[in-house]
């Protein structure tokens, strides 16, 4: 059976794990395993813009004994003439696994579907599960095992990085606060589907208005933009509907001693977090970031050998 990584809760606690294991594994000798020599080709499909990702990835593959193939969609059929489907039928008989940067969850729902190579979401509207690996195995790095661990995160608690954290960070057994304006609470089906996972692993998830309670005690504290690509109307709205979520200072005091601070970048300093907590010593952003290359890499070791 082919497996694809779409959303958090695809993997069991179990896999989740596993995975973390292999990245820490492959960081202390990136060169350990060559799972795509030959080299195999790995279409890596963007239709938005992208640092980390795109670097990420075709280095990591690189790694591996691979070969990127980068695709921008505005010079493919890919969400022309061709449907994903389709374009994954075409794809499979030529690279071993197809990642995809995109903005409809359905879309990807629909090229894992019509393929029998991985489908790696690495960015859609609803969940980046790829973020949230190297999230957690920087957490694990800074602060040992994830289980029974709080982390709270701030801001747009419907954007994709809330939907992700919520979903893995109840797979890793976390407490997970989820701080926001009522209005930007996190999708119901998304909290039934972690409150289930929470019942296989003793985390649990909490949704609170107030900033001051939800930062409380925290072992990790975290934010993202509040203004997602391609949603720059929203700015002016989002700044006085999440202005009393900013990451400050403050914020951290009011957390455990000991808590770290974790953004997926690009970060819109003075916005959602400031300059001083970002560039402060309980900031691990820049582990974070670098965290993306062993975790992907490792998810696609795991892939390809349980696919």
């Amino acid at each position: 059976m082919t497996r694809h990584l779409l959303r958090d809760d695809d993997l069991t606690p179990a896999e989740q794990t596993e995975i973390l294991d292999l990245a820490l594994e492959l960081k202390k000798d990136r060169w350990a395993s060559k799972a795509l020599e030959g080299p195999q080709t790995v279409a890596v499909i963007f239709d938005k813009s992208s640092t980390r990702t795109r670097v990420s990835f075709a280095v990591g593959i690189a790694d591996l004994g691979g070969s990127p193939l980068i695709i921008s969609t505005a010079n493919s059929q890919l969400g022309g003439k061709e449907t994903p489907s389709d374009t994954a039928r075409v794809l499979e008989r030529q690279v071993a696994a197809i990642v995809w940067r995109t903005y409809a969850q359905s879309g990807l729902e629909e090229m894992a579907r019509g393929t029998r190579v991985p489908v790696v979401n690495a960015l859609s509207d609803d969940f980046h599960p790829c973020q949230l690996l190297a999230d957690l195995l920087t957490i694990r790095e800074h602060k040992g095992a994830l289980t029974g661990l709080t982390l709270t995160f701030f801001g747009d608690g419907r954007s994709n990085m809330a939907h992700s954290y919520v979903l893995a960070g109840v797979t890793a057994g976390m407490h997970v606060r989820i701080a926001s304006p009522a209005a930007y609470a996190p999708r119901a089906d998304v909290v039934a589907a972690a409150r289930a996972r929470a019942e296989q692993t003793a985390g649990s998830i909490t949704l609170l208005t107030d900033p001051r309670e939800a930062a409380l005690g925290a072992d990790v504290i975290v934010t993202d933009t509040w203004v997602s690509m391609g949603k720059e109307e929203e700015k002016i709205s989002r700044l006085r509907d999440l202005g009393g979520y900013k990451v400050t200072k403050e914020t951290m005091q009011l957390a455990d001693a000991d808590a770290i601070f974790i953004h997926c970048l690009p970060a819109d300093r003075g916005y959602e977090v400031d300059s001083e907590v970002i560039d402060g010593p309980q900031s691990v952003v820049w582990d974070e970031a670098e965290n993306r290359l062993h975790a992907q890499k490792a998810l696609l070791v795991w892939l390809l050998g349980k696919s």
